[in-house]
């Protein structure tokens, strides 16, 4: 009830601070003749001392692992009692993985390796496996920051009970989504881009034209032609008095961008979060938690999210696994604040602020007349094991009746999923999956291509993007289509911080339609004979592969 007060509270304040406040229109023109990205020239660049402090913390990871695994040895001549004990911890830890609320694939990696390794594996498990200890101390923390949040994203019932009277089938997972905070939002102004380097220019466009904020939040921040605009600008705007945000993960940044970043950034007048710093908790392997949202919002009027970071090979700037492909959307309408919220939950919880920031500031009106329903999606391993986008991306396979359409560039999924895709191809869908052709790691090519077996032999239609990699992950049905950050694998689903845009709409289903036959038009489709006659050695890996798959 407290909550409730201060939102209403909060609501009303920002109703009088900005009821004559309404979009400007400056977004409007979208002239394509101007090209920010020509003449770019990229360049890959990577920084010694950011892989010498991530060598750093894998080698306190390894010694932690040596230590523990010469464990038994160092035992085994003291006495049969304290290994009988640990035998006995071992049995227990078993019957509480057995027992766990978390993913199957989780348990049996555990459990695997609590049986190979009696002893050293329950020490692992109780160090790594478990919850508790400073992890649940720093999910605690982001969940409050989330719940903050939360409070000021209001659904408007309106637009809700319209909805699901109008479409009784996608209406079922907007119930859903409602439920976990999700709000639907109506009349948004939606662009999708095929590739990067599309998002890229409309992406320039929006930051010459800030007047008042621009939020960043991304994954991968690497120094090059593509950072270099962007820096320009951001730097330029600032003297402007634009207000700037940018709050990156320290894994996705730390090998490609020089020692001092962030102190640069700061020194030029942003505000500047890292998430989750790779040398802290490595004592409980929390570095294993990354975010890897990618949202881009100016003056609370546009949003973008999608697939690409900011590197250059996101906009084929650079070759990395021939053509780079990447897939977002551009945003115009309520569902942008969704996006700021999202990204303002993620930046208190980067932080220790002690007081919260005025959420309200930020919030902008729109007079966006768009066609397309919008339901911004988010989540993370501090919400497990409850995780609604595997669920959401479950019920957009369940419910699809004609067609389900889905790229990504790893497929590493639990069975009950593979179950799913399974029986809508028995009842009749039209289920195609789009994977990459050349791989950006060797291990998840391994890991993608065992997962095609059982798919291909029921009916599952299979492609590889010949061009190069795919890195874009969207999902689309005769009912809605999702483009975002969440690859259909284990990291997506539990351990990564992810976003998304659920989308309703004509317009915006048939672009990505458009942007799926192209892509199938420039694949190679894999058969079930080609898949059984793999070579013999990935015959041995996989399955091994498979089994440790959720530590990877």
């Amino acid at each position: 009830m407290e909550k409730k007060k201060h939102a209403d509270a909060a609501y009303e304040k920002w109703d009088r601070r900005n009821r004559n406040k309404g979009n400007t229109g400056y977004f409007e023109n979208d002239s394509r003749e101007e090209s920010y990205l020509k003449g770019l020239k990229g360049r890959v660049q990577n920084n010694l001392s950011g892989f010498l402090r991530l060598m750093l913390t894998a080698c306190i990871v390894m010694v932690q692992c040596a230590v523990v695994l010469y464990l038994p040895f160092l035992l085994q001549s003291k006495t049969v009692y304290f290994y009988f004990i640990l035998e006995i911890c071992s049995i227990i830890a078993i019957v509480t993985l057995v027992n766990k609320n978390q993913s199957p694939s989780f348990r049996i990696a555990w459990i695997s390796i609590v049986t190979i390794l009696p002893i050293s594996g329950f020490v692992l498990y109780y160090l790594w496996g478990r919850e508790g200890g400073k992890k649940k101390e720093l999910d605690q923390h982001i969940m409050r920051q989330i719940a903050y949040g939360q409070q000021f994203l209001v659904q408007d019932e309106k637009v809700y009970s319209e909805y699901i009277n109008n479409h009784p089938v996608a209406g079922r997972m907007v119930k859903y989504m409602k439920t976990e905070g999700f709000t639907l939002t109506a009349e948004n102004e939606v662009r999708h881009y095929p590739m990067g380097e599309d998002a890229f220019e409309d992406i320039f466009r929006a930051l010459e034209r800030a007047q008042e904020f621009i939020f960043m939040d991304f994954f991968i921040v690497a120094e090059g032609a593509l950072w270099d605009k962007i820096h320009e600008i951001l730097v330029r705007k600032i003297a402007e008095g634009v207000e700037v945000k940018f709050l990156y993960d320290d894994f996705g940044a730390v090998i490609r961008t020089q020692k001092y970043f962030r102190q640069i950034l700061e020194h030029e007048g942003m505000e500047v979060r890292i998430f989750n710093p790779v040398h802290k908790y490595t004592g409980e392997l929390y570095m294993n938690y990354r975010s890897h949202h990618k949202i881009l919002v100016v003056d609370g009027q546009v949003g973008f999210t999608g697939g690409f970071n900011l590197a250059d090979e996101y906009a084929n700037l650079v070759e990395r696994f021939g053509v780079w492909k990447d897939t977002g959307v551009r945003i115009k309408g309520d569902a942008v604040w969704n996006l700021t919220v999202v990204f303002l939950q993620m930046w208190e919880a980067s932080g220790n602020d002690k007081e919260h920031i005025d959420y309200l500031k930020y919030k902008r009106t729109s007079n966006v007349q768009g066609d397309t329903y919008c339901q911004v999606i988010s989540d993370g391993p501090a919400n497990n094991p409850k995780n609604p986008i595997e669920s959401i991306y479950n019920q957009m396979i369940t419910f699809s009746d004609k067609y389900l359409y889905i790229m990504t560039p790893y497929l590493v999924i639990e069975d009950y999923m593979k179950q799913s895709l399974i029986e809508a191809s028995h009842r009749g869908v039209d289920v195609r999956l789009i994977t990459p052709n050349i791989p950006d790691k060797k291990y998840a090519k391994l890991l993608t291509n065992y997962n095609y077996g059982s798919l291909l032999r029921e009916g599952i239609r299979i492609y590889e993007y010949t061009p190069g990699f795919i890195h874009a992950k969207q999902i689309l049905t005769e009912n809605a289509a999702i483009v975002g950050t969440i690859n259909m694998d284990y990291r997506s689903f539990y351990l990564h911080y992810e976003n998304g845009v659920w989308m309703s709409g004509e317009n915006i289903q048939s672009k990505v339609m458009e942007d799926f036959e192209e892509t199938f038009a420039v694949s190679r489709e894999v058969t079930y004979e080609e898949w059984q006659n793999r070579p013999r050695l990935w015959k041995i890996v996989q399955p091994l592969l498979n089994l440790f798959s959720t530590l990877f």
